[in-house]
């Protein structure tokens, strides 16, 4: 089939990867200057995400058809990482909830909405001090401890890049700087031209989103898309030993710490309800890292080498939705689960296309 991908973020990638490698004719368009990650300006999402893999911490705001989809992604995510011919950095040690004294009540609140929500054998499993130590020694400034145990991450920035020279070589032709301006079936519109497919798939997150003074009937549910704020820091701390995503469990928001090679930390914030792209404010960056700080003390002589916002798609339920008609896929919606849930999603989506 000859097919065309709206969009080069994650799920862009990956639906080229997986088509090119299949034998299918694909190109992909973004507005994007390059495959690399960008230094500046509106990016796909995919980009800015600590790529941590965690079916069961997502449960607190997801179904459980997300949590299914995010398991069988744990499942894909080796394989896929394994086709790409590049490093990029992936382990499954599960990760940790913690919450400080204090904070115990909203630590139970969502500990017991898991324990309720999970499957058996992937509930919360309280950790002694003791054994904290010998998992994570870093860790000093949490007195409630969790692990979920089948959990994992992703070096997202490597994972980008990484798929996006694999869809390449298998055949797939990016189109980089080119704007598509409307789609229907079997129909890309872009600036130079009409490009005339077997099959069209949008999955441009919040760039589907028609202007409010364009918007029609045919644009189906990418019309009630909206963006969804993130925002994270990257730490070089080079003397701290963190093996897993660690989840500060407090009553005003969710803080993450995400260890990275080469002796870096991500620390970042689940949601934040706004459209601004703008750099991080004072106050999220106060906040993040005297949440990190408060966690782990050795970050205090950690070095900041950036930080980075960006808007993640999400549908007012905020859950995933794949819309399928003859010649037009739409996938959107994928709110902070992406590198969750991607691959799952695409496999389910080309089974259900053939």
């Amino acid at each position: 089939m000859h097919i065309g991908i709206a969009g080069a973020g994650l799920l862009g990638r990956l639906l080229a990867f997986e088509l090119a490698t299949s034998g299918h004719s694909v190109e992909v368009f973004d507005p994007a200057p390059g495959p690399q990650a960008p230094a500046s300006g509106v990016y796909a999402a995919g980009w800015t995400a600590a790529g941590m893999l965690s079916p069961t911490a997502e449960l607190e705001s997801a179904d459980e058809n997300v949590f299914a989809l995010g398991l069988r992604s744990l499942e894909l995510w080796p394989g896929i990482v394994a086709a790409l011919g590049q490093t990029v950095e992936m382990h499954r040690r599960g990760s940790l909830l913690v919450a400080h004294r204090g904070d115990e009540g909203a630590a139970r609140r969502v500990v017991d909405l898991l324990q309720h929500k999970a499957p058996l054998g992937h509930t919360p499993q309280v950790l002694d001090a003791a054994t904290l130590r010998e998992l994570e020694p870093a860790i000093h400034g949490a007195v409630h401890t969790w692990l979920l145990p089948h959990e994992g991450q992703i070096h997202s920035v490597q994972a980008m890049a990484a798929l996006a020279d694999a869809a390449a070589a298998a055949g797939a032709h990016f189109h980089w700087g080119v704007t598509v301006q409307r789609l229907q079936a079997g129909e890309i519109h872009t600036r130079q031209g009409l490009h005339t497919l077997d099959c069209v798939f949008d999955v441009r997150g919040t760039g589907a989103r028609p202007p409010p003074a364009e918007r029609s009937p045919s644009d189906g549910f990418t019309r009630d898309v909206r963006g969804v704020r993130g925002e994270i820091i990257w730490l070089h701390a080079p003397g701290v030993q963190l093996q897993r995503p660690v989840r500060l469990l407090h009553p005003r928001h969710r803080v993450y710490l995400v260890p990275r090679e080469g002796g870096h930390i991500v620390v970042g914030a689940s949601e934040i309800e706004s459209e601004d792209r703008s750099p991080i404010s004072l106050r999220s960056t106060v906040e993040l890292l005297a949440a990190a700080h408060s966690i782990i003390p050795e970050l205090a002589e950690a070095r900041v080498i950036h930080s980075e916002t960006n808007l993640r798609p999400a549908l007012p339920d905020n859950l995933p939705r794949v819309e399928q008609s003859p010649g037009l896929v739409r996938i959107n919606g994928l709110f902070r689960h992406g590198w969750l849930i991607a691959p799952a999603l695409v496999e389910q989506t080309l089974k259900d296309l053939t």
